[in-house]
Protein backbone atom coordinates (compact mmCIF):
# COMPACT_ATOMS: atom_id res chain seq x y z
CA UNK A 1 0.00 0.00 0.00
CA UNK A 2 2.97 2.44 1.00
CA UNK A 3 7.03 1.91 0.23
CA UNK A 4 9.27 4.91 1.18
CA UNK A 5 12.96 3.93 -0.27
CA UNK A 6 15.82 6.50 1.14
CA UNK A 7 13.38 8.91 1.54
CA UNK A 8 14.90 12.33 2.60
CA UNK A 9 13.02 15.71 4.18
CA UNK A 10 15.54 18.78 4.53
CA UNK A 11 13.91 22.24 5.56
CA UNK A 12 16.63 25.25 4.57
CA UNK A 13 16.48 28.77 5.88
CA UNK A 14 19.27 31.38 5.03
CA UNK A 15 21.18 30.20 8.52
CA UNK A 16 20.02 26.66 9.06
CA UNK A 17 19.61 23.22 7.34
CA UNK A 18 17.26 20.48 9.08
CA UNK A 19 17.22 17.59 8.53
CA UNK A 20 13.35 16.00 8.79
CA UNK A 21 13.80 12.46 7.51
CA UNK A 22 17.16 10.60 6.32
CA UNK A 23 16.81 7.79 4.04
CA UNK A 24 14.04 6.73 5.59
CA UNK A 25 12.33 3.24 4.55
CA UNK A 26 9.58 1.78 5.09
CA UNK A 27 6.13 -0.73 3.59
CA UNK A 28 3.43 -1.07 4.47
CA UNK A 29 1.01 -3.49 3.64
CA UNK A 30 -2.61 -3.64 2.76
CA UNK A 31 -4.49 -4.24 5.51
CA UNK A 32 -2.34 -3.31 8.72
CA UNK A 33 -2.71 -0.69 11.27
CA UNK A 34 0.74 0.73 12.09
CA UNK A 35 1.53 2.98 15.16
CA UNK A 36 4.15 5.46 14.85
CA UNK A 37 5.37 6.47 18.16
CA UNK A 38 9.05 8.69 18.99
CA UNK A 39 10.30 11.92 20.64
CA UNK A 40 9.22 15.49 19.67
CA UNK A 41 11.31 16.67 16.32
CA UNK A 42 11.89 13.15 15.78
CA UNK A 43 10.29 13.33 12.03
CA UNK A 44 6.89 11.70 13.02
CA UNK A 45 4.86 14.55 11.18
CA UNK A 46 6.84 14.87 8.31
CA UNK A 47 6.45 11.41 7.53
CA UNK A 48 2.97 11.65 8.22
CA UNK A 49 2.73 14.74 6.03
CA UNK A 50 4.95 13.25 3.23
CA UNK A 51 2.86 9.81 3.08
CA UNK A 52 -0.61 12.33 2.55
CA UNK A 53 1.06 14.13 -0.07
CA UNK A 54 0.66 17.24 2.07
CA UNK A 55 4.39 18.49 1.47
CA UNK A 56 7.08 16.86 -1.27
CA UNK A 57 10.73 15.34 -0.19
CA UNK A 58 13.54 16.23 -1.54
CA UNK A 59 15.07 12.37 -2.58
CA UNK A 60 14.28 9.33 -2.55
CA UNK A 61 11.04 7.25 -3.81
CA UNK A 62 7.62 7.10 -2.82
CA UNK A 63 5.31 4.58 -4.23
CA UNK A 64 1.45 4.57 -2.65
CA UNK A 65 -0.47 1.56 -4.20
CA UNK A 66 1.94 1.15 -6.34
CA UNK A 67 2.13 4.72 -8.15
CA UNK A 68 5.38 7.11 -7.59
CA UNK A 69 4.16 9.73 -6.10
CA UNK A 70 7.40 11.90 -7.15
CA UNK A 71 6.73 11.73 -10.83
CA UNK A 72 2.89 13.36 -10.44
CA UNK A 73 2.45 17.26 -10.70
CA UNK A 74 0.34 18.53 -8.35
CA UNK A 75 -2.85 18.16 -9.70
CA UNK A 76 -2.00 14.74 -10.00
CA UNK A 77 -1.28 14.30 -6.13
CA UNK A 78 -4.05 15.90 -5.87
CA UNK A 79 -6.63 13.49 -7.33
CA UNK A 80 -4.54 10.27 -5.75
CA UNK A 81 -4.94 12.13 -2.39
CA UNK A 82 -8.83 12.29 -2.72
CA UNK A 83 -8.95 9.11 -4.54
CA UNK A 84 -7.30 7.22 -1.57
CA UNK A 85 -6.19 8.98 1.70
CA UNK A 86 -8.38 10.20 4.36
CA UNK A 87 -6.86 12.23 7.07
CA UNK A 88 -7.69 12.67 11.14
CA UNK A 89 -6.34 15.26 13.30
CA UNK A 90 -5.98 16.16 16.81
CA UNK A 91 -7.83 19.22 16.65
CA UNK A 92 -10.76 17.85 14.85
CA UNK A 93 -10.87 20.67 12.40
CA UNK A 94 -14.92 20.89 12.04
CA UNK A 95 -16.04 23.44 10.74
CA UNK A 96 -18.18 25.47 14.27
CA UNK A 97 -21.13 27.20 11.99
CA UNK A 98 -21.90 23.65 10.07
CA UNK A 99 -24.06 21.02 12.11
CA UNK A 100 -22.48 17.27 11.80
CA UNK A 101 -24.06 16.67 8.45
CA UNK A 102 -22.93 19.72 6.30
CA UNK A 103 -19.01 18.70 7.93
CA UNK A 104 -19.14 15.65 6.27
CA UNK A 105 -20.67 16.70 3.43
CA UNK A 106 -18.28 19.76 2.10
CA UNK A 107 -15.95 17.85 0.93
CA UNK A 108 -18.15 15.02 -0.67
CA UNK A 109 -19.23 18.05 -2.40
CA UNK A 110 -15.83 19.71 -3.40
CA UNK A 111 -14.77 15.66 -5.04
CA UNK A 112 -18.95 16.38 -6.80
CA UNK A 113 -20.53 13.63 -5.53
CA UNK A 114 -23.87 14.00 -6.44
CA UNK A 115 -26.66 14.46 -3.71
CA UNK A 116 -27.96 11.12 -3.44
CA UNK A 117 -24.95 9.62 -2.83
CA UNK A 118 -23.68 12.46 -0.38
CA UNK A 119 -26.86 11.37 2.05
CA UNK A 120 -26.46 8.11 1.83
CA UNK A 121 -22.60 8.23 1.95
CA UNK A 122 -22.98 10.57 5.30
CA UNK A 123 -26.04 8.46 6.86
CA UNK A 124 -24.06 5.36 6.76
CA UNK A 125 -20.81 6.77 8.79
CA UNK A 126 -22.61 8.74 11.02
CA UNK A 127 -24.32 5.56 12.05
CA UNK A 128 -20.92 3.48 12.31
CA UNK A 129 -19.46 6.07 14.39
CA UNK A 130 -22.65 5.83 16.94
CA UNK A 131 -23.46 9.36 16.24
CA UNK A 132 -26.64 9.22 13.65
CA UNK A 133 -29.14 10.87 15.97
CA UNK A 134 -27.20 13.89 16.29
CA UNK A 135 -26.53 14.54 12.92
CA UNK A 136 -28.35 18.34 13.54
CA UNK A 137 -26.46 19.12 16.23
CA UNK A 138 -23.26 21.76 16.17
CA UNK A 139 -20.05 20.71 16.96
CA UNK A 140 -20.00 22.91 19.85
CA UNK A 141 -22.98 20.56 21.06
CA UNK A 142 -20.73 17.34 21.47
CA UNK A 143 -17.83 16.38 23.56
CA UNK A 144 -14.20 16.38 21.93
CA UNK A 145 -14.64 12.28 21.79
CA UNK A 146 -17.96 12.84 19.49
CA UNK A 147 -16.34 15.65 18.25
CA UNK A 148 -12.98 13.43 17.14
CA UNK A 149 -15.80 10.57 15.90
CA UNK A 150 -17.33 12.88 13.53
CA UNK A 151 -13.78 14.01 12.10
CA UNK A 152 -13.47 10.24 11.32
CA UNK A 153 -17.10 9.78 10.13
CA UNK A 154 -16.11 12.98 7.55
CA UNK A 155 -12.74 10.88 6.65
CA UNK A 156 -14.95 7.65 5.80
CA UNK A 157 -16.92 9.34 3.86
CA UNK A 158 -14.87 9.37 0.73
CA UNK A 159 -14.41 6.14 1.02
CA UNK A 160 -10.39 6.13 1.82
CA UNK A 161 -7.93 2.77 1.73
CA UNK A 162 -5.87 4.61 3.75
CA UNK A 163 -6.17 6.41 6.81
CA UNK A 164 -3.41 9.21 8.07
CA UNK A 165 -4.37 9.68 12.09
CA UNK A 166 -2.07 12.21 13.66
CA UNK A 167 -2.19 12.26 17.43
CA UNK A 168 -6.58 11.57 16.82
CA UNK A 169 -6.61 10.76 20.83
CA UNK A 170 -4.27 13.71 21.69
CA UNK A 171 -7.44 15.99 22.82
CA UNK A 172 -9.21 13.22 24.86
CA UNK A 173 -9.34 11.95 28.41
CA UNK A 174 -8.65 8.52 28.51
CA UNK A 175 -11.94 6.72 28.42
CA UNK A 176 -12.36 8.74 25.00
CA UNK A 177 -9.30 8.04 23.83
CA UNK A 178 -9.70 3.98 23.97
CA UNK A 179 -13.33 4.40 22.61
CA UNK A 180 -11.68 6.54 19.44
CA UNK A 181 -9.62 3.53 19.47
CA UNK A 182 -11.71 1.23 19.71
CA UNK A 183 -13.38 2.64 16.36
CA UNK A 184 -10.46 2.76 14.50
CA UNK A 185 -9.26 -0.73 15.96
CA UNK A 186 -12.99 -2.07 13.75
CA UNK A 187 -12.91 0.03 10.67
CA UNK A 188 -9.09 -1.39 10.42
CA UNK A 189 -11.13 -4.91 10.47
CA UNK A 190 -13.29 -3.40 8.33
CA UNK A 191 -10.44 -3.42 5.56
CA UNK A 192 -8.69 0.17 6.09
CA UNK A 193 -5.05 0.24 6.14
CA UNK A 194 -4.08 3.00 9.40
CA UNK A 195 -0.94 4.50 10.09
CA UNK A 196 -1.16 6.14 13.13
CA UNK A 197 1.10 9.11 15.11
CA UNK A 198 0.68 9.07 18.78
CA UNK A 199 2.64 9.46 21.95
CA UNK A 200 0.38 7.24 23.82
CA UNK A 201 2.19 4.01 24.69
CA UNK A 202 -0.83 2.03 25.91
CA UNK A 203 -3.09 2.80 22.93
CA UNK A 204 0.61 2.19 20.49
CA UNK A 205 0.58 -1.28 21.66
CA UNK A 206 -2.93 -1.71 20.51
CA UNK A 207 -1.80 -1.18 17.15
CA UNK A 208 -0.62 -4.83 15.42
CA UNK A 209 2.58 -2.62 14.47
CA UNK A 210 4.87 -0.15 16.29
CA UNK A 211 7.59 1.55 14.53
CA UNK A 212 9.58 4.08 16.46
CA UNK A 213 10.84 7.22 14.43
CA UNK A 214 14.42 8.63 16.04
CA UNK A 215 16.59 11.39 14.21
CA UNK A 216 14.37 11.08 11.02
CA UNK A 217 15.06 7.13 10.63
CA UNK A 218 13.16 4.00 11.31
CA UNK A 219 14.73 3.44 14.67
CA UNK A 220 12.98 -0.36 15.50
CA UNK A 221 9.77 -1.82 14.80
CA UNK A 222 7.57 -4.25 17.08
CA UNK A 223 5.07 -6.65 16.36
CA UNK A 224 1.80 -7.07 18.43
CA UNK A 225 -0.52 -10.24 18.99
CA UNK A 226 -2.70 -9.27 21.56
CA UNK A 227 -0.61 -8.45 24.93
CA UNK A 228 2.30 -10.20 23.04
CA UNK A 229 5.18 -9.08 21.54
CA UNK A 230 6.02 -11.82 18.89
CA UNK A 231 8.89 -9.76 17.10
CA UNK A 232 11.28 -6.93 17.46
CA UNK A 233 14.11 -5.25 15.30
CA UNK A 234 16.24 -2.57 15.25
CA UNK A 235 17.05 -0.21 11.93
CA UNK A 236 14.50 -1.81 9.42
Amino acid sequence: MLQMNNVSKVYQTEMVQTHALRDFNLQVNEGEFIAVTGPSGSGKTTFLNIAGMLEPFNEGEYLLDGVNVGSLNDNQRADLRNQKIGFIFQGFNLIPDLNLYENIEVPLRYRGIKANERKRRIEQCLEQVGLASRAKHLPQQLSGGQQQRVAIARALAGKPRFLLADEPTGNLDSLMARQVMELLEQINRDGATIVMVTHDSELARRAPRNIQVVDGQLADFTLYQGAQTIKTASGV
